[in-house]
C-alpha cells in the first residue's frame, strides 16, 4: 500500500471584512464613552482609564490589516461590541450551527479539488479550537450535508487542530479504518473575543478550511501532496485560554468575566513555544534526514508576524520572504489552527513533482504539529 496524500483543500471566507481602522474607529468610539460614564471612579484610582488603540498599532504589534467575520457588524456596534448570530443561516440549512454551514463551504472546495463528492468519503473530521455546538457532534451533521458513509466525529488540539486532524485521518487511512477521509478546521473564533480589550480585540478572524486525504495511487487528483513524515508534540500550559465550558453555565455570574473569553500572555508565549518550535523542526529534519534548503516552502502557523518571522529567521539563517513562508494573516488574522493550511492552500500551485514543503503549526496548550510533504 502507498502513502497517504493531500489530494485536495478548500478554503471557506466569511462574509464581513473589517479592516484595523474600521475596528479601531468603534474600539476608540466606545471606549471614550466607557471612561466618560466612568470618570468619577477613574479619578478616585479604583477604575484604570482605558487606553485607546490605532490600526498603525495593531499592524506593528501583529502584522494583521484586515479579518473576516461570520457576523462583524455588532462587534464594531459602539454600545454592543460583540458579535450577533450569523446571518448566513438559510432556508435549506436552517437550524445549521454557523461553525458546520462555514466546515461545508470549505469541504465543498476540497472535494471539487480533489475530483470526488461527498459520497466517496467514508470519513469526516471538524477538527477546531473553539466550538459552537457540542452535542450532536458537528462533524456527524456535515457527514450527513456531504452525503459521506463512514463515520465522523469531532476534535480539537488549539492552534494545531488541523496538522492533529490530518495526523489522525493519516493513521485511519494507513490502518484500514478509512479509504478517504475530508478533514475540516472551521474556526469560528469571534465570539471568544473581547472587542473591548485594547490588546486582543484585534487578533482573531473566522475561515475554515479543508483537506481531503487519499492512498497514494487510488487517487485521481492533479495535484497531490504526498505526507512524507509528521511529528507532533504538546506541553500543558495555561498562557493561551478560554476559560468559558460547561461550569460556566451553572457559574452563571461568570459569563461576562474577561476570563472566561480570550486570554493569552504573549510575551511568554513567545519565549517559551518559539524554541519548543524551532528544535523540534530541526530534529525533524535531522532524523529524516533533510536540511532547510531542501525545502521549496514553510506553511507557518499565522499567529503573528513577528513569531512568523523570528521562526523563519532561525531555521533558514537569514531573512524570509513570502517565497520561503507566506503570510497570510495580513488578510486573515490570526485564524488559529486554520492558518497554516489556508497558507497551504493559497501557496502551493507553483509547486512541481518532487518540490518539498513543511506544514508547521504552534500555539496553545501548547501544541505543536510538523509535516514534510512532496508534490507528486
Amino acid at each position: 500500500m502507498g502513502g497517504v496524500i493531500i489530494s485536495g483543500t478548500g478554503v471557506f471566507t466569511p462574509p464581513d471584512a473589517i479592516s484595523n481602522e474600521q475596528l479601531v474607529e468603534s474600539y476608540n468610539a466606545h471606549s471614550e464613552n466607557w471612561n466618560a460614564e466612568n470618570a468619577d471612579a477613574i479619578e478616585a484610582g479604583t477604575l484604570e482609564k482605558r487606553e485607546l488603540s490605532s490600526a498603525a498599532f495593531i499592524e506593528k504589534a501583529s502584522g494583521i490589516n484586515n479579518r473576516y467575520m461570520m457576523e462583524g457588524s455588532g462587534a464594531t456596534e459602539v454600545g454592543r461590541m460583540y458579535p450577533y448570530l450569523s446571518k448566513l443561516a438559510s432556508d435549506d440549512l436552517m437550524g445549521t450551527p454557523a461553525q458546520v454551514k462555514m466546515a461545508y463551504e470549505a469541504a465543498m472546495g476540497a472535494l471539487e479539488e480533489a475530483g470526488l463528492t461527498g459520497a466517496d468519503i467514508d470519513m469526516v473530521v471538524i477538527s477546531a479550537s473553539m466550538w459552537e455546538r457540542f452535542i450532536p457532534s458537528m462533524a456527524t451533521e456535515l457527514q450527513k450535508m456531504i452525503g459521506a458513509k463512514g463515520f465522523a466525529f469531532d476534535m480539537s488540539m488549539a492552534c494545531s487542530s488541523a496538522t492533529f486532524g490530518i495526523s489522525t485521518a493519516t493513521d485511519a487511512i494507513i490502518s484500514g479504518m478509512a479509504t478517504k477521509a475530508l478533514v475540516v478546521t472551521a474556526e469560528y473564533l469571534t465570539p471568544i473575543m473581547n472587542f473591548e480589550e485594547r490588546d486582543g480585540h484585534f487578533i482573531f478572524g473566522d475561515a475554515a478550511v479543508a483537506m481531503v486525504l487519499e492512498r497514494e495511487g487510488e487517487s485521481n487528483s492533479k495535484a497531490p501532496f504526498r505526507i512524507n513524515s509528521r511529528q507532533l508534540k504538546t506541553e500543558f500550559s495555561k498562557n493561551i485560554q478560554v476559560g468559558f465550558g460547561s461550569r460556566t453555565l451553572i457559574e452563571r455570574d461568570r459569563i461576562s468575566a474577561p476570563e472566561q473569553r480570550f486570554v493569552q500572555y504573549g510575551r511568554t508565549v513567545f519565549r517559551e513555544l518559539l524554541p519548543m518550535v524551532i528544535d523540534l523542526v530541526r530534529d525533524h529534519l535531522e532524523e529524516t534526514g533533510r536540511t532547510v534548503e531542501d525545502f521549496k516552502r514553510f506553511w507557518l502557523h499565522q499567529a503573528n508576524i513577528n513569531m512568523n518571522v523570528f521562526a523563519t529567521k532561525k531555521l533558514l539563517g537569514r531573512e524570509p520572504n513570502q517565497e520561503d513562508a507566506p503570510i497570510i494573516l495580513d488578510d486573515y488574522a490570526n485564524t488559529a489552527g486554520a492558518g497554516c493550511m489556508i497558507a497551504f492552500h493559497m501557496h502551493k500551485a507553483d509547486f512541481k513533482p518532487g518540490d518539498l514543503g513543511m506544514i508547521c503549526s504552534f500555539g496553545a496548550s501548547y501544541s505543536i504539529g510538523c509535516f514534510v510533504v512532496e508534490r507528486l
